[in-house]
């Protein structure tokens, strides 16, 4: 499953209004919560924030891919966000985040995530596409961007 196959613009926040590292977390879980993608708040946040705990999913170059195995998601779920200012995510390079890509996987699906991670990790290697990713005005030119519109 391609994420362009599971993006939606209520599960995209441009721009995220958060300006710390939970607090995104936490809009981009009540994003899929208000979208009716995931059944607890807590549960979910919690999940993240335990991976967090092993080592910040913060990467470099102002992307960050929290990600989590939940109870609360049937499949796999993603909701994404872009911070203008940027947001201390604790990344390996030191640098502030501005793009966010939140996924959440049932524990028993795991090629899924793996996947998804992958497909993140092809798309965020081109400094191009986060160039126009961070230039986006709103979810739907987000969307349009990620699917290469």
């Amino acid at each position: 499953m391609a994420i362009i196959d599971i993006i939606r613009e209520d599960i995209v926040k441009v721009p995220l209004s958060s300006t710390t590292k939970n607090e995104v977390i936490k809009e981009l879980i009540l994003m899929l919560k208000n979208a009716g993608k995931i059944k607890d708040v807590d549960s979910a946040y919690a999940a993240i924030l335990k991976r967090e705990a092993q080592g910040s999913t913060g990467l470099e170059k102002g992307v960050a891919v929290p990600h989590a195995k939940s109870t609360q998601v049937e499949n796999l779920t993603i909701a994404i966000g872009v911070s203008y200012e940027g947001i201390d995510f604790e990344s390996l390079d030191g640098k502030p985040a501005n793009l966010f890509f939140l996924l959440l996987a049932p524990p028993d699906q795991s090629g899924p995530h793996i996947e998804a991670l992958a497909e993140i990790a092809r798309l965020v290697r081109s400094s191009g596409f986060c160039e126009m990713l961070l230039r986006a005005k709103d979810a739907k030119e987000a969307i349009c961007i990620i699917r290469g519109e």
